[in-house]
């Protein structure tokens, strides 16, 4: 039987009590938490839940590592003679507020940047929008270090960025996972895609990285980086020249002509040595997407090159092309709209901001601002100097302001370059609502246990903030109320209320089961928005000096440095073994670009292609163990998302040799 989220039920002298995680990841998951004299002790998934399904992710599942940690900050830290020194809420708060006057008064609200990332997904993370909004409006960002163009590429095409049903996965014939690693990155994926293939189903999976979801798959291809979009032209040039397209999609899809000719301006072949796969992979690829119905799932990672959004718009125009839109078992999954059930209103200003910063490039960016320059940084649910290309920069770019203030639960490499650092609640002490962007169900978080005394979630920190800054009662009610005001305004005409969804997990009901069924689209025309120009690729000219591109994978243990615990030791970095520039397996090295350099112990993987580098994501710079201290930063063809994937290295030996951990 289903026990509401937050519910309590006695085993023993044991509670258990359900929440949601709210943790940047797809799932979402409804955890279990065994509390046994006000402390978690276990912390499971819940079986009842259709996505979760009774297990959790091996970070979920350790997470009282992190919430029982000794370097869990308890207490407001304020820098005094250059040292962050524990301070009262009182002195903080009245810092802050004093200092964000004073910068207002003098240069404007532009001089003030809020910064706000998915350190959190619960909705009401946008407090801090809403009080930025009303102080000012404060310079924001724009773009995405994610997803940006991703995004941007499907909302060009297709006027809306959502997926079919996750279970529609079982109406397919073939998946394509391209560049999508289920095992780490989507994990509450897999059991539906071992269900899909109990049933007949056949998947295919396409990375430049080989991983665990090659097992899972009966075909596996290796195209070089950033080979996808050649790969894709090469598939789409078959399904034109076999009659395989839909021939229908003159109906949907607008400038048809223009894509069979970008198509075919390279041979098949041609396509494919360009992709460094053999031609026999675009033959099957094509294959699976004529016969019908077929899914393609997209991996994030592609986005994060310099032709990002065109290798994803490829992928949606063959999706287009074969007739896999709008039909049970098919579409291009990318992004579950986690958002679309909430009213995100009550968190909006009356005025837009006075100017944007760009993510990918906030270091840079900061820096180079005048008239007026960024006085003060506030930092909400994300740590920007481990998360953000050319870390050094964003580093010193926060060093040299006036004021930054960091909302977080640890001193991250962000926390310890800021003025003010205020300690916050964490997932297991969360009390919000979440949308998830791997599949449709809602959740609720609730606290499964108190926060330590010393300890304030993001509303109660802005509501105090809020009364010391003249806003009086702009930001009142309890975590209740806005949960209330966000959900309900689009939710309860369709019969679920707050209390509906803390009875348990509800599919949102604005979600389609099988998106653009009737083959319209809310783009101007009403049609599929094809591609019609190949991308230009960068061209390195020291490609000889840097052979190996730089990768910063999720990993089972760090999905990004919010997960990854300090580490001891260097970090791993794994390359084909014909590529470890003499370096023995096992051996010391280190992994040098342009821009900065890393010791590593080096791993041979026979498996890796021989021109990649593969570091675990979300080191952090202070461990030394930070992928993003050796990434230029720079941006995406659309969408201003960050181009994480086009960094070149080098590994070169160190002497003394080292064991690997």
């Amino acid at each position: 039987m289903y026990r509401p989220a937050g519910s309590i039920y006695a085993a023993a002298m044991q509670e258990l009590r359900k929440t949601t995680c709210n943790r940047d990841c797809p799932d979402a998951c409804s955890i279990v938490a065994t509390v046994e004299d006000g402390r978690v002790v276990r912390l499971g998934g819940d079986p009842d839940h259709p996505i979760t399904r009774g297990f959790l992710c091996y970070r979920t599942s350790r997470f009282l590592e992190t919430q029982y940690s000794p370097e869990r900050l308890t207490t407001p830290l304020l820098r005094k003679g250059g040292e962050l020194t524990p301070v009262s809420w009182e002195e903080a708060l009245d810092t802050a507020a004093e200092r964000l006057l004073t910068i207002r008064r003098e240069s404007g609200p532009a001089a003030i940047f809020h910064y706000r990332s998915g350190g959190s997904l619960g909705m009401l993370t946008g407090i801090a929008d809403a009080f930025f909004a009303r102080f000012g409006p404060v310079t924001v960002k724009r773009g995405d270090i994610c997803s940006g163009a991703g995004d941007a590429a499907q909302l060009a095409d297709f006027g809306e960025e959502d997926s079919h049903d996750l279970a529609d996965l079982l109406n397919a014939r073939h998946i394509l996972l391209w560049g999508k690693n289920v095992f780490t990155s989507s994990p509450h994926t897999l059991p539906v895609l071992r269900e899909a293939k109990a049933r007949g189903a056949e998947l295919v999976l396409i990375d430049p990285v080989h991983h665990r979801t090659a097992s899972l798959c009966g075909a596996f291809y290796q195209p070089r980086p950033g080979g996808d979009f050649a790969l894709a032209m090469a598939v789409a040039r078959v399904l034109f020249d076999e009659g395989w397209a839909d021939p229908r999609a003159a109906d949907y899809c607008d400038h048809l002509d223009a894509f069979r000719a970008l198509a075919r301006r390279s041979s098949v072949a041609a396509w494919c040595r360009d992709a460094d796969v053999p031609e026999r992979a675009a033959l099957d690829l094509a294959r699976r997407l004529a016969e019908r119905p077929a899914a393609i799932l997209v991996g994030w990672g592609m986005g994060r090159r310099t032709t990002g959004g065109a290798i994803v718009r490829a992928l949606d125009a063959l999706g287009a092309v074969s007739g896999n839109l709008g039909i049970p078992g098919g579409g291009v999954s990318f992004y579950f709209k986690r958002r679309r059930a909430f009213d995100l209103s009550p968190f909006e200003g009356e005025r837009p901001a006075p100017r944007t910063v760009c993510e990918p490039l906030l270091g840079r960016e900061v820096l180079e601002m005048s008239d007026p320059p960024i006085r003060a940084v506030w930092v909400t649910a994300g740590n920007p100097v481990a998360m953000l290309p050319a870390s050094d920069t964003v580093a010193e770019a926060l060093r040299t302001r006036e004021l930054v203030v960091v909302v977080d639960s640890f001193l991250t490499d962000t926390a310890r370059v800021a003025h003010l650092v205020l300690p916050t609640t964490t997932l297991l002490e969360a009390d919000d609502v979440v949308g998830a962007y791997g599949h449709h169900y809602l959740g609720v978080a609730t606290p499964v246990v108190p926060p330590p005394a010393g300890v304030k979630s993001d509303l109660e920190i802005m509501q105090a903030l809020a009364r010391r800054v003249g806003l009086g009662g702009a930001l009142d009610g309890s975590a209740r109320d806005w949960k209330r005001r966000v959900t309900e305004p689009r939710l309860a005409p369709l019969g679920v209320t707050l209390e509906t969804l803390e009875r348990g997990p509800v599919r949102n009901p604005l979600a389609p089961k099988v998106l653009f069924e009737d083959r319209k689209f809310p783009t101007p025309s009403g049609r599929v928005n094809l591609i019609t120009e190949a991308p230009e690729e960068r061209v390195d000219p020291d490609a000889s000096e840097f052979p190996l591109l730089l990768m910063a994978l999720s990993t089972e243990k760090s999905q990004s440095s919010q997960w990854a615990r300090p580490q001891h030791g260097p970090a791993v970095v794994t390359v084909h073994p014909d590529a470890a520039g003499g370096v023995p397996d096992g051996g010391a090295c280190r992994i040098t670009s342009r821009v900065g350099a890393m010791t590593a112990l080096l791993r041979h993987d026979p498996a890796q292609r021989r021109d990649v580098a593969l570091l675990p994501k979300g080191g952090h710079l202070q461990d030394g163990r930070c992928a993003n201290a050796l990434i230029t930063a720079r941006t995406t063809d659309i969408g201003e998302g960050g181009a994480l994937y086009e960094e070149r290295v080098r590994v070169e030996p160190i002497d003394p040799p080292a064991p690997l951990p």
